[in-house]
């Protein structure tokens, strides 16, 4: 495939990597892209919403270039339900397989880029300046309006589904979604937190500051975060494993600027999180995620390259492709296929192989 590359080296290590699948482009930057079971969903920032199947040999265009740009995606724990926003301020719902539209939420002027769907229910929560809404995909209505106080920075629910977390100006706040007239649990943040997530067990809560910090807050202990700091950057990107730990928490990593570093949490409690600083990129990291069920990193930077980092530890695979750069990243959920997108619009994806020992790529 013309322009997608690997750099090579030889490895005791590693018999697995990946190679070159498919390739299409947009007109735009590629702003935001997701996979469904069978379909790999792109958005641009010229307003186009394009999927793809049978290796991309079948396109779908849900919505052509608007000039306005798509911002976010976001896919039902379920895999029915497709919801798109951004600049327009209308927050587009389709149904899957076949994409078929059943709802557009008009809040203009409104700039909505933040999509969240309930991991349990067909709830998705938005932001709207300084309030979050949360639609339901059950009654098609909109279920509360919950007034944040601030720009809503992030949103993001417990793995449990049963609260809502919302990030902003000195605060995170959560509501219960069993109650959402309930006053929210406000954790103080002493700057602004700009992106949160949650651990996959929901036991940790972790937050990226406006003031080069993050957060870790145990939910036993929210009064007491273990604080981070010395990062060159505000944290722009975070990413849990979701794999099995025998004890302990899970990988946390971050990246800030070009670096990345990976928290391990220390099981002495005065020592509480230790990193380790993964250096290679050469510009912005601008997306990270680990692969499904894996402790396999991945970053997509402003350099030109998808780097992949095996046990969130060590230099693995280099992959390029993207000339100005790459701007979003997905993971398959079964973790057998990575794609990325490009500042120019360009659409990739590779497939995981196995070779046999003493090859593997760099």
């Amino acid at each position: 495939m013309s322009g997608v590359k690997a750099k090579q080296k030889k490895s005791s290590k590693q018999a697995e990597s990946f190679e070159p699948l498919w390739q299409q482009s947009l007109d735009d930057y590629v702003t935001a892209i997701v996979w469904a079971p069978e379909v790999l969903f792109a958005a641009s920032a010229a307003g186009e919403l394009v999927g793809y199947q049978d290796n991309g040999k079948t396109k779908t265009i849900l919505q052509a270039a608007t000039d306005q740009s798509i911002d976010a995606l976001a896919l039902s724990s379920s895999g029915k339900l497709l919801a798109a926003s951004g600049q327009s301020g209308q927050v587009s719902i389709w149904r899957l397989p076949q994409p078929t539209p059943i709802a557009t939420l008009d809040n203009a002027p409104a700039w909505v880029d933040r999509l969240a769907w309930s991991p349990i229910h067909s709830q998705l929560a938005f932001s709207l300046g300084k309030y979050v809404q949360v639609w339901d995909g059950e009654s098609g209505e909109i279920l509360t309006t919950l007034n944040f106080g601030f720009s809503v920075l992030d949103i993001t629910w417990h793995p449990s589904g049963d609260r809502l977390t919302v990030a902003g100006y000195q605060s995170i706040k959560v509501w219960s979604a069993l109650d959402w007239d309930a006053d929210p649990e406000v954790i103080e943040i002493a700057s602004a937190s700009t992106t949160i997530l949650w651990s996959p067990e929901g036991s940790y809560i972790a937050s990226g500051n406006i003031d080069k910090t993050i957060s870790v807050i145990d939910v036993q202990r929210p009064t007491e975060p273990w604080m981070m700091r010395g990062f060159p950057g505000k944290i722009r990107q975070m990413a849990w494993t979701d794999a099995p730990v025998k004890q302990g928490a899970p990988l946390l990593a971050s990246a800030s600027t070009d670096s990345i570093v990976v928290w391990h949490r220390h099981l002495d409690d005065a020592i509480g999180w230790e990193g380790q600083v993964l250096g290679q990129h050469e510009a912005r990291i601008q997306a990270m995620q680990f692969q499904p069920g894996s402790s396999l990193l991945a970053s997509a930077g402003e350099d030109g390259w998808v780097v992949l980092w095996p046990k969130a530890a060590r230099l693995g695979q280099m992959l390029n492709g993207a000339d100005g750069g790459f701007s979003s990243l997905s993971w398959h959920p079964t973790g057998e296929q990575l794609a990325a997108g490009g500042r120019n619009g360009e659409l990739m994806v590779w497939a995981r192989t196995t070779r046999g020992k003493g090859f593997g790529q760099k």
